[in-house]
């Protein structure tokens, strides 16, 4: 039962810290995409970079403030930035997966391994050669239901982990479909732009 018990302290605290990380990306994603699209199109890429560095604690933002610090540059190195950006951070965005995975994994064999442990002790105390009390009976049908708490506890644990991380797991692909559908927006801003500045009139126009 310690190691369950280490296991569902650690689930919780990992879990809550992901409610907030995903309840955080969820709120201001949309703000800022809105933001920094509208101001990539009417003002400069310095102030575009600024409303990333408003926002670095959400991934797009730094993925698109990766892509805005090459400066006026092409479209393929545009897009190879922000491309190379969002590959730095699936982990962020995939954080604790794997120590999520070991305690669905872990915690019903722990709790089976606890449950066999208890069932040995609870038989090996029963004397087949000897009349069986009432009492001994009853000690011998506790043990084994005490033994058994530990892979409900352990099945429970999993589970209950296991729907949570599934949430994690929809939010994860959801947020890599907006990065890049919103990164394939601003590379037709940044086109558009490139092209404008490409055949732009040398003269001012009065």
């Amino acid at each position: 039962m310690y190691p369950l018990i280490i296991f569902s302290i650690l689930a919780i605290a990992l879990i809550i810290e992901r409610v907030i990380f995903w309840s955080k990306v969820q709120k201001e994603t949309p703000i800022f995409v809105a933001e920094v699209l509208n101001t990539y199109k009417r003002k400069s890429l310095d102030a575009a970079l600024k409303v990333c560095e408003e926002y670095k604690a959400l991934p797009i933002a730094r993925i698109f403030g990766a892509a805005f610090r090459l400066g006026e540059t092409d479209e393929d190195q545009f897009r190879l930035a922000m491309e190379s950006a969002t590959s730095a951070e699936v982990p962020e965005l995939r954080k604790w997966t794997t120590l999520f995975d070991t305690i669905i994994t872990a915690s019903p064999l722990i709790g089976l391994v606890g449950t066999i442990t208890g069932l040995i002790k609870a038989l090996s105390s029963i004397n087949l050669g000897a009349v069986t009390s009432t009492s001994e009976a009853s000690n011998v049908t506790g043990g084994i239901g005490e033994a058994l708490i530990a892979t409900a506890t352990g099945i429970t644990v999993a589970l209950l982990t296991l729907l949570i991380t599934n949430v994690f797991r929809s939010l994860y692909n959801r947020q890599i479909a907006i990065i890049g559908q919103y990164s394939g927006e601003l590379e037709i801003i940044h086109r558009k732009r490139s092209e404008a500045s490409d055949y732009a009139p040398t003269t001012p126009i009065r």
